[in-house]
């Protein structure tokens, strides 16, 4: 009762007030004084600053909004869900990416996915919150006003449903004109978006071929062509601006002259003049922000297509339906009859057989583009064949969850791919919950402590894009010591001593005879001297698999192995060690 007593007062002391100013600055008032002197201070435009947080001083609790602050803070909360249901799709669509296949990688840029991420989610929301925050209501603001002005005076309301009309022509000649064009406009954008990430992604080539220019240039010509392609848009759409306008003042002007002459002949009053001149303004506003809104749509809707179709794209490879996870398989892999094709035309492997069993290594050896990186990308399910199954344990692969089974395999790639993180963050990614002595012991094993103590101060020092802060070798160590981190039924080394000096790699091979004890492992090599242990050698041409045995063996049946094996001037003769020959 006192509260509400308290309220009418003020309420009544605040429209006794002087007249309103021109402008109105809304404040955060602090205090109770300091809300009630803002408040008398604007006067009768208090029911614009009624939404008024009273903000306690720090350290004595939390903002405690008063009544009138109720629709901000109900304005607030839903510009704070708007954002987080933003960044949720940004999320979303950041997972959906990295699900899709190597394949769709290898063919679209990074640059241009992160450019359709970023501005596809922003274009998406913007939209979205514009139209229901500000364009529903002046639909419905149309929809009411004109059926009100026929009501009042139908002659000048024919004036207003002419300007509506006209409104509504000008845009939709402007949208289809525009239309193909915004997508030109957005073809370039993009690659834009891939030239700038693509030059800075090889900073160091750029400038050890003394580049700059060079690129510079060339990003210059692809603004020059964005430009080109943009002007066009930007002249009809500044053509409807100044057209939309001129209807707008034409109208005015007749609303005047007919509603005189209506006045004069008694067909219409001095406040029905009056009520269509407001009325006037306020269609006017309405079709100026519908127009502005399809501009936006013209200008956004290529950034939606390129982005809903990336989240249209179905992955490949995903779980099937019933997917099991088997935990920690034993390691008994099997090619059943396995043949995959890229193009649909010449195939990649064709009708492979072989079986490994747990604790063998595998060596795969042949020339480039033999077949040896798919047949092991076929294992991990970077691609599905399309004939014949793969067997891990007995069961094929596509019937394990893709998570599942990319854990129980450890991967060394070819070229060594590290993080923009710290030391630790880079080997986590073998083994999350990994302990500081356990990555300190596989480092150790990976002959790569010694330079991560001279170098670093530790295991929380960041090694730079892509590694940028070490040398080859070092990154290749780092990587090997991931996949030993990680401690898989099933490891992969794909050329992984071909960036190590012959001492380093000698240490590194040493470590990864013990590491390949008990375990499932695919050796892909050039060099011969790196598969002289392996339990079998499968030899690949043209993506059959043409010899295999062991090293001697093979040797000593001078096929194509023995005559790889002469050019790199390998005797069956035994060593203590691996050999790198130059």
């Amino acid at each position: 009762m006192v509260r509400n007593q308290i309220d009418r007062h003020l309420a009544q002391e605040i429209f006794r007030a002087h007249e309103p100013r021109e402008r109105i600055t809304t404040q955060v008032a602090w205090g109770e004084e300091a809300e009630r002197a803002e408040l008398k201070h604007h006067g009768d435009r208090a029911e614009v600053l009624g939404p008024v947080l009273r903000v306690r001083a720090a350290g004595e609790g939390r903002p405690r909004p008063t009544r009138a602050s109720a629709p901000l803070v109900h304005v607030a909360g839903a510009e704070d869900e708007v954002h987080r249901r933003r960044h949720v799709v940004l999320t979303g669509y950041f997972e959906h990416v990295l699900q899709l296949p190597l394949s769709y990688h290898g063919n679209t840029h990074s640059g241009r996915l992160m450019k359709m991420m970023l501005q596809g989610t922003e274009a998406l929301w913007g939209l979205w919150v514009g139209f229901f925050r500000d364009n529903l209501s002046s639909l419905i603001s149309l929809l009411v006003l004109l059926p009100i002005s026929l009501f009042i005076n139908w002659r000048l309301a024919l004036l207003l449903i002419v300007l509506c009309v006209v409104f509504a022509l000008l845009t939709a000649v402007i949208v289809r004109k525009t239309e193909k064009l915004q997508s030109s406009v957005e073809r370039h954008y993009s690659d834009l978006a891939e030239r700038a990430s693509d030059t800075l992604g090889n900073i160091a080539l750029v400038q050890s071929f003394a580049r700059l220019e060079a690129e510079v240039a060339e990003l210059r010509l692809v603004v020059e062509r964005l430009l080109s392609a943009q002007m066009p848009v930007l002249s009809w759409w500044a053509l409807a601006n100044v057209l939309t306008r001129t209807a707008t003042t034409l109208t005015v002007l007749a609303i005047i002259i007919v509603g005189t002459l209506l006045t004069i002949k008694g067909q219409a009053t001095v406040g029905e003049m009056v009520t269509f001149m407001n009325f006037a303004g306020l269609i006017i506003a309405r079709l100026e922000r519908s127009v502005s809104f399809a501009n936006s749509v013209v200008s956004e809707a290529p950034r939606l297509r390129e982005f809903f179709q990336v989240w249209d794209t179905v992955p490949s490879i995903r779980d099937r339906r019933g997917a099991i996870d088997p935990g920690r398989l034993k390691g008994r892999v099997e090619f059943k009859h396995v043949s995959f094709s890229y193009d649909g035309k010449r195939m990649a492997v064709d009708d492979l057989n072989f079986t490994a069993m747990p604790g063998e290594t595998i060596a795969l050896v042949g020339a480039t583009g033999a077949g040896k990186t798919t047949a092991i990308a076929l294992l991990h399910r970077a691609f599905d064949p399309q004939s014949g199954q793969i067997e891990i344990d007995g069961t094929d692969i596509r019937k394990f969850k893709l998570a599942a089974l990319r854990r129980n395999i450890g991967v060394v790639f070819q070229e060594a791919l590290l993080f923009n993180r710290s030391i630790s963050e880079n080997l986590k990614v073998g083994k999350a919950d990994a302990t500081e002595a356990e990555m300190r012991d596989a480092v150790e094993r990976a002959q790569a402590l010694d330079f991560i103590e001279r170098k670093f101060e530790g295991f929380a020092d960041n090694v730079g894009e892509r590694g940028r802060s070490l040398s080859g070798g070092e990154r290749q160590r780092l990587s090997i010591a991931r996949a030993l981190l990680k401690d898989p039924p099933i490891l992969i080394l794909d050329e992984a001593t071909s960036a190590l000096d012959a001492d380093t790699e000698t240490k590194v091979m040493r470590a990864l005879d013990e590491v390949m004890k008990g375990r499932t492992t695919f050796v892909i090599a050039h060099r011969l001297s790196t598969v002289r242990k392996a339990s079998r050698i499968l030899v690949f041409d043209m993506g059959r698999i043409i010899e295999q045995g062991t090293f001697d063996e093979l040797v000593n049946a001078g096929g194509r192995f023995a005559r790889l094996a002469e050019q790199q001037f390998i005797t069956t003769a035994p060593i203590p060690f691996p050999v790198t020959v130059n």
